[in-house]
C-alpha cells in the first residue's frame, strides 16, 4: 500500500464519506432555517459507487473510514456498505458520525457489519431544549440509541457537543459530570461558520454575527471545567481526530475538546470529504470541489481514477481561512457531513 501525501507533507489516511443529506432532525447550526432542497436520490452516489472509490482510497492509503450525513442511518441498508467496507484489507477502522435516533434499531446489526465505533451527536439534555435545537422533540430516542450502542459494543461511544452561548453553556457542567458518574466520553466542539442561522430567542444579528456571538472557545470551556477539579491529559482515545483529552479525577470516562476555530489544527490535517453528491472536498472549510461522479458514471477506468484522486490531494490547501473571513457559502454543514 502506498502513502497519500499533499503538497504540505500531510499524510492522508482518513476519508468521510457522507452517504446522505438528508436527516431527520434539522438543528439550528446544521440546517438554514428555510430548510435545504434535498438531493434527488439519483444523484447520490449509489454503494457500488461509494465502494468503488474508497477501494481506491483505500489502495492509496486510506486506513480509516467514517461514514457520515445528513443521518447516514436514514439511508437503507447501511450494513451492507459498511460490510462491504469492513472486506477491504486495508481498512482497519470503519466509525459512523449519528444523531443516534435509530441506533437503537441498528446498532447490532452495524457492529456485527464491522462497524468499530460510533459518535453521537448531543448538544442537550433537557426536552425542552433539544426540540428547540433539533426542531424535533425526540431526546429520548438519542439516549435509548447511545445505551444500545454501548451494549452492541461500538466502544467507545462518543457524545459530540457544540457548544453554544446562550444556548446549552449552562449544561457544560452537566455533561462533564457524565464522565465521572456515567463513563461517558464526552468532545466539545466549538461552533463551526456555516451558511445556516443558529439563532435561538434573544439573539440579535444575522449570519456570521449570529455565529460568532455564540461562539465559546475551547479555553473558555476548560475554565467552566475547573469547578470540577483539575483536567488531566487522559490515554489515547480509539480514532484518527483532531480532539484532545482528557479526565476528570475519579471519571472513568473522557472529556475530549475539538477547536477548529480558535487552535486550528490544519498543519496535522489527515482527511479527505466525499459528500453524498461525488465531490471530493479537500478541506472543510473551502468551497473548492472536485467531481468523481460524473466521471465515475461516465466510465473512468481505474487508473484514471486514481491519477483524479492523487492530484485532488496535491492541491488541499495548507489550512483554512476562517481568520479572513473566508466562511464556506456554497453547502451548509449538513450538505457537507462535517
Amino acid at each position: 500500500m502506498t502513502k497519500l501525501m499533499d503538497s504540505c507533507h500531510r499524510t492522508i489516511n482518513y476519508l468521510r464519506i457522507s452517504i446522505t443529506d438528508r436527516c431527520n432532525l434539522s438543528c439550528l447550526y446544521c440546517t438554514p432555517a428555510n430548510g435545504v432542497h434535498w438531493l434527488p436520490k439519483d444523484e447520490l452516489l449509489t454503494y457500488e459507487e461509494i465502494t468503488a472509490i474508497a477501494k481506491m482510497a483505500a489502495e492509496l492509503g486510506i486506513t480509516r473510514v467514517r461514514l457520515t450525513g445528513g443521518e447516514p442511518l436514514m439511508r437503507t441498508d447501511l450494513p451492507d456498505l459498511v460490510a462491504g467496507l469492513a472486506q477491504m484489507p486495508t481498512i482497519r477502522d470503519i466509525a459512523l458520525t449519528t444523531n443516534g435516533i435509530l441506533l437503537k434499531q441498528y446498532a447490532r446489526q452495524l457492529k456485527k457489519a464491522g462497524l468499530k465505533r460510533v459518535n453521537i451527536s448531543l448538544d442537550t439534555l433537557d426536552c425542552a431544549k433539544f426540540q428547540r435545537i433539533t426542531r424535533h422533540d425526540r431526546l429520548n430516542d438519542v439516549l435509548l440509541g447511545i445505551e444500545a450502542a454501548r451494549k452492541a459494543g461500538l466502544e467507545p461511544v462518543k457524545i459530540n457537543v457544540v457548544a453554544m452561548r446562550g444556548v446549552n453553556d449552562d449544561e457544560i457542567l452537566d455533561f462533564a459530570r457524565l464522565t465521572i458518574n456515567d463513563g461517558w466520553h464526552v468532545r466539545f466542539i466549538e461552533l463551526m461558520p456555516f451558511v445556516t442561522d443558529i439563532c435561538l430567542e434573544g439573539c440579535a444579528g444575522e449570519g456570521s454575527d449570529r455565529s460568532q456571538s455564540q461562539f465559546i472557545a475551547v479555553n473558555e470551556i476548560k475554565e467552566k471545567l475547573s469547578s470540577l477539579g483539575t483536567l488531566e491529559p487522559a490515554a489515547y482515545m480509539k480514532g484518527n481526530g483532531p480532539a484532545k483529552y482528557f479526565r476528570l479525577p475519579q471519571a472513568t470516562g473522557t472529556i475530549g475538546f475539538i477547536s477548529p476555530v480558535s487552535q486550528h489544527f490544519c498543519e496535522n490535517c489527515n482527511r479527505l470529504r466525499l459528500t453524498a453528491d461525488g465531490k471530493l472536498r479537500l478541506c472543510l472549510f473551502s468551497d473548492d470541489e472536485i467531481d468523481l461522479r460524473t466521471p465515475l458514471r461516465a466510465g473512468i477506468t481505474p487508473g484514471k481514477l486514481r491519477e483524479t484522486i492523487i492530484e485532488a490531494v496535491k492541491v488541499k490547501p495548507s489550512r483554512h481561512q476562517l481568520s479572513q473571513g473566508a466562511v464556506p457559502k456554497k453547502r451548509s454543514m449538513s450538505q457537507v457531513g462535517g
